[in-house]
């Protein structure tokens, strides 16, 4: 089925609005859009769904469309193509952010609802607050080149002191309230730094960004940090609804999500070391090759633990009882900040966009899909993902990719009428009903970084302004005709520049770009010219939902082995790693040491499911009881250490209390090995995540468990009134009832 850009699609069936169905529909397709008329100048057209917009000869535009009818005042920054609807479309999100743009935030979590004082941005209509992430990409997007100010005063207020006595003093980006009591189960915190660092022309900023960020790598080398997997554990970025992306299970259980490690948020970890190892160069020479070396280190972690060749992309996370194991799931937003970053090299970024799937209306945010969840995450566009995307695209100079996300972010704005936090992925609606399953769950107009997203696909995407201030146009041929039509120029008027794209007198080629590059009359002109380059293909046969992740497997004793039974035909992990294919049942030999079983389903795509709950098998070697602990080693090797452990101190998809403790273990006269251990909100009894530690033959051990850190010791959380650890005082504290030891087998994951 042919589409406005000429992709063909075939996907699996799904449940369609009546609208879609009085389209023609094919066994397993989704329908595709009636090709565009007028090449998207004035109006375009999908699904039975239509939006015009006309320009006003006082610089204004009108908008209708089932959205219902929208005027746009005359922005402040203009662009002036062949299509009012490009130009009408850019002037809407700058209106989306003038209503962004606030004098007091408020939250019904902060402040018992009370309006807080701030020149900030709001993270949109239904979030009338400031949260790190969403702002943090905002800002990286570009509206540090729009307000600024607003931009430095959004981000001062996601940093904080300490205002716990005891803990270690410092600068810190806040984490927002989160699964399990937050940090350090998502830890994407540093991403503040992606945004800020845009922002450092302003010297007391400038000082305060250097200020945070040693302090906040510090905290999270310690806190967060495995020296043997060379990774920092914690949460994907953004995609913090565990159930849309992570198992099922985790939805009442979050510490294999605390003990995971995920591909965004190690992108970004490696970023803000990057950033330290440049400003330690200029302010603290001694300290720049340490995080220099640091950050060479994670990327080669990154590459060799979540690159996955047999799909070629890299994983959205890996994790398990013991090693962590590979998930048969991605996410874009990882994928393209790995592209961006620079730690895929330029094979691979090309390899991604080759094998990440798109859909007639732009690209999801995960994929597989999941059939057993609403409309969120899971069967979505976010344009904010997009637009990174698109400069992931860009890096990669794939003509067909540039073009998808430009149309995917003009789609979306003008179907929606404003800049929608998302929409599902074979409508683009804001709401689809589908009984349980009905979403996008939450669609808030004027998000913030959807609105960034689309300033920067005009800004960056089309006119090519980067972030240092060169002009590296790179246009898809294909655009030409909505954005040229007939004129010879094209032109982007910013508050203190002008940019005039020119186009070549004869198109050739798939991607024009800068040729020549002049001043005139305050503006710079760049000549384009068109070259052909060999285009990445844009995937559109991938299945479109994973296997349902099966329940856990059943593991009985027999005699030396293991019999281990499963419910559907999949594969069979131990310890992290593949076992091999079971369908039934499987003998494994029985170890004297710790075994952990789970199993993931395969369809006949030869797609995996997320992996089951584990099952745990294998000698207790250790002690139990509320400490203190004294214990002796049987033998000397590896072994596990886990807390049993209760923590009601909050929620489990919110607040700030996840218990951070220390465990310092002792044995004999060995150098003492310490270890921290995370207790997030839990329902009822449940152990915590597991610290590895040695010991020698016959060695008396002895463990202590010390205070650590968790973000209710922020200042700025005197501020949460909604939950413990708040306006109450700093909490960071859970009921534990014993301690687990369990022998280890060899280490199965080592540092590159």
């Amino acid at each position: 089925m042919m589409v406005d850009d000429g992709l063909t699609i075939r996907l699996g069936l799904r449940r369609c609005r009546l609208s879609t169905l009085l389209l023609l529909l094919l066994p397993g397709s989704i329908p595709a859009a009636p090709v565009a008329q007028d090449n998207w100048q004035t109006h375009l057209e999908w699904q039975a769904r239509r939006a015009d917009i006309v320009a006003n000869n006082d610089g204004s535009y009108d908008l209708k469309g089932d959205a219902g009818p929208r005027h746009i005042d005359r922005p402040a920054w203009t662009v002036k193509t062949a299509s009012p609807l490009f130009d009408g479309l850019f002037a809407m999100a700058q209106a989306d952010l003038k209503a962004d743009s606030v004098a007091a935030i408020t939250d019904a979590a902060f402040d018992h609802g009370k309006p807080i004082a701030c020149e900030c941005f709001s993270t949109g209509e239904k979030w009338p607050f400031v949260w790190t992430r969403d702002l943090s990409y905002s800002v990286d997007l570009g509206l540090w080149r729009f307000d600024p100010s607003r931009a430095r005063n959004s981000l001062r207020f996601k940093l904080s002191t300490v205002r716990e006595p005891d803990a270690a003093q410092g600068t810190y980006v806040m984490q927002d309230t989160g699964s399990g009591g937050s940090w350090p189960i998502s830890t994407d915190r540093v991403v503040w730094f992606l945004g800020a660092r845009h922002l450092r022309d302003d010297a007391a900023f400038a000082d305060t960004f250097d200020k945070a960020l040693v302090d906040t790598l510090a905290q999270d080398r310690l806190y967060t940090y495995d020296p043997v997997v060379g990774l920092y554990r914690g949460e994907t970025s953004f995609l913090d609804w565990r159930e849309q992306t992570y198992p099922a299970w985790t939805k009442d259980n979050v510490v294999a999500i605390a003990q995971s490690f995920a591909l965004s948020t190690n992108v970004l970890h490696y970023e803000a070391l990057r950033l330290a190892a440049q400003d330690a160069g200029k302010r603290h020479a001694a300290d720049a090759s340490r995080f220099a070396s640091e950050a060479e280190a994670l990327k080669r972690a990154i590459d060799t633990h979540f690159w996955r060749a047999d799909r070629g992309l890299y994983m959205s996370y890996i994790g398990g009882e013991v090693g962590p194991q590979p998930y048969d799931t991605y996410d874009l937003l990882g994928l393209s900040l790995v592209i961006t970053s620079g730690i895929a090299d330029a094979d691979r970024a090309r390899e991604i966009l080759a094998h990440y799937p798109s859909w007639p209306a732009g690209s999801p945010v995960i994929w597989p899909e999941r059939a057993d969840q609403a409309i969120y995450h899971n069967r979505a566009i976010w344009p904010f993902v997009s637009a990174y995307a698109l400069r992931a695209a860009r890096i990669a100079d794939a003509p067909a990719h540039i073009a998808g996300q430009v149309r995917s972010l003009m789609r979306g704005a003008a179907l929606g009428g404003s800049n929608m936090e998302n929409f599902d992925l074979a409508t683009m609606a804001v709401h689809v009903d589908e009984g349980p399953l009905s979403g996008p769950v939450v669609d808030s107009p004027r998000q913030l970084w959807s609105v960034a997203g689309y300033l920067n696909m005009v800004v960056e995407g089309v006119f090519g302004l980067t972030d240092d201030g060169r002009i590296e146009p790179k246009l898809p041929v294909s655009l030409v005709p909505m954005l040229f039509g007939a004129e010879q120029t094209i032109s982007l008027h910013m508050a203190d520049r002008r940019i005039v794209l020119k186009r070549p007198e004869k198109l050739s080629g798939n991607l024009l770009v800068a040729d020549t590059r002049t001043s005139s009359d305050g503006a710079t002109v760049v000549q384009l010219k068109g070259i052909q380059v060999k285009d990445v293909p844009v995937r559109t046969d991938a299945p479109t939902y994973a296997p349902v992740a099966p329940p856990a497997p059943e593991v009985k004793e027999q005699g030396d082995a293991w019999q281990v039974a499963a419910s559907a035909h999949g594969v069979l992990y131990i310890n992290g790693r593949r076992h091999g294919d079971i369908d039934g049942s499987l003998r494994v030999p029985r170890q004297a040491v710790l075994q952990c079983f789970d199993v993931t389903a395969l369809d006949a795509s030869g797609l995996e499911s997320m992996h089951s709950p584990s099952v745990c098998e294998g000698p207790l070697a250790g002690v139990d009881g509320a400490g203190p602990w004294r214990w002796t080693a049987p033998r000397a090797g590896r072994f596990q250490l886990r807390l049993s452990y209760t923590n009601d101190h909050g929620p489990i998809p919110s607040g700030v209390t996840a218990a951070v403790k220390r465990v310092t273990v002792r044995c004999g006269e060995a150098a003492a090995q310490t270890f921290v251990v995370v207790m997030p909100h839990s329902v009822g009894e449940q152990l915590s995540t597991a610290a590895t530690f040695t010991a020698p033959t016959g060695a008396r051990c002895d463990f202590a468990l010390g205070q650590g850190f968790n973000m209710s010791f922020l200042g700025q959380f005197a501020r949460y009134t909604q939950g413990q650890g708040g306006s109450s005082g700093p909490l960071n504290a859970a009921d534990v009832d014993g301690l687990q030891i369990r022998p280890l087998g060899a280490a199965t994951f080592s540092s590159p």
